[in-house]
């Protein structure tokens, strides 16, 4: 029968006499650990912080008219041409209303389903900005913008002003921080918009928004729904666009296809949309998990080393155990119990040691003009990556433990006390 407490003592006793090979051990796992738990939580971060920039601006789906060339060409019409092979040139789109048919109707009816958290309407507009002698071509669009900033993070965006003030301003503007940059304007400021028919409109400026994409702070802006219809000289039934989030993100796909064929209309989901960009981020992630994984495999071949000659070490250690009377396997454990120990310390310490350095890297200020709500850099405490890193330090060491204790068990001490 196995007595642990010898054991145990034995090993204690081991690691205790050789301070220094103990902490070179013990040091070794928690280096190891703490630079895994840090890299594969900062790189972590910064993937969850990309796709947030992207996915929060995207809706789950979105409902508009597309354009499309007609399928049935006017040559179609001529029962002589059908059993023939015809080239039709220069085919034209067929003319449609960019309005959505029966949007308020439609509205109501997402509104009152059980997977749709919310859906919001837009109108979008073709517009010039006018201020003095400047004039810049760009987007206005219709929301509403507390619906908007309920469904999505579009408040963070607004850099000067408030949703409350563009709601309680009939005639007021979000304007984005690149047109107010060109054309130097401030909050409180008037700005004059001209539709395409050359009907020009004033429009108070109540805050800035900026997306962090410059190409979209330069051209758009946002005004009320009802502000952007009364430009257009359009019903307030006129809606160009339908923005709806949904509880569980992974039924948009088969949502749009519904919504699609039920109300025959364009639906295009948030992974259809943002296509290319899924792609970036599965990239991103294989690399941090390649990344992680070696740099797991890197410490584990130096913890191995570190035991291998530790345990190398107490060869003479062995042979006295085994002169006095201690079983191959005793041995054995011995040295498996000091591995394990070294394991278990290396490993809380490296927890410790990555998660403190994930958080200053947290704490460290990053501001930029082009991610107005990113302030500092971003860190991801996920805590299945200290499970794993723990995991990894107890599964390392007892192989590292395990492999050269196997060739200590049957270790003949005569020969060692010999020295041959």
């Amino acid at each position: 029968m196995t007595n642990w407490s010898v054991i145990l003592n034995i090993a204690k006793t081991h690691l205790v006499t050789k301070v220094k090979s103990t902490a070179t051990a013990a040091l070794g796992v928690t280096f190891g650990i703490g630079a895994y738990i840090t890299l594969i939580s900062f790189m972590t971060g910064l993937n969850v912080m990309l796709d947030g920039l992207i996915l929060n601006q995207t809706p789950h789906i979105h409902l508009y008219n597309e354009i499309e060339p007609s399928e049935t060409q006017p040559i179609s019409l001529y029962d002589e041409f059908q059993n023939s092979v015809n080239i039709v040139h220069s085919i034209k789109p067929r003319r449609s209303q960019k309005k959505i048919h029966n949007a308020l109707p439609i509205l109501s009816y997402l509104k009152k389903d059980k997977e749709v958290k919310g859906a919001t309407p837009q109108l979008r507009a073709q517009i010039f900005y006018l201020s003095g002698s400047i004039e810049l071509s760009g987007n206005l669009v219709g929301i509403d913008i507390m619906e908007e900033t309920r469904l999505s993070n579009m408040g963070d965006y607004i850099i000067q002003g408030s949703p409350q003030a563009l709601k309680n301003t009939e005639n007021g503007i979000l304007l984005g921080s690149g047109l107010a940059e060109k054309m130097s304007l401030s909050v409180g400021d008037r700005v004059q918009i001209s539709t395409v028919s050359g009907d020009i409109f004033p429009l108070k400026i109540v805050g800035f928004y900026q997306s962090g994409v410059a190409d979209v702070d330069n051209i758009q802006s946002f005004a009320n729904l009802k502000t952007v219809q009364r430009i257009l000289g359009e019903a307030q039934n006129y809606i160009t666009d339908i923005n709806i989030r949904l509880f569980d993100i992974e039924g948009a796909p088969a949502m749009a296809k519904r919504l699609q064929k039920q109300f025959d209309i364009k639906a295009t989901d948030i992974n259809e949309a943002n296509a290319q960009f899924e792609t970036g981020s599965n990239i991103r992630n294989l690399i941090t998990y390649a990344v992680s994984i070696t740099l797991l495999i890197v410490a584990g071949f130096g913890i191995y080393n570190i035991l291998n000659m530790l345990i190398y070490e107490k060869m003479k250690d062995i042979a006295i155990l085994k002169a006095t009377g201690f079983s191959g396997r005793d041995v054995q454990l011995i040295f498996m119990s000091q591995a394990m120990i070294i394991g278990v310390v290396g490993g809380v310490l490296g927890l410790l040691l990555g998660f403190g350095l994930s958080h200053i890297i947290d704490n460290v200020a990053f501001e930029t003009a082009a991610l107005p709500t990113i302030k500092t850099y971003p860190i991801s405490f996920d805590i299945s990556y200290y499970v794993v890193g723990l995991t990894f330090a107890l599964l390392s060491t007892f192989i590292a433990g395990w492999l050269p204790s196997v060739k200590a068990k049957h270790i003949d001490p005569v020969r060692i006390i010999r020295g041959t």
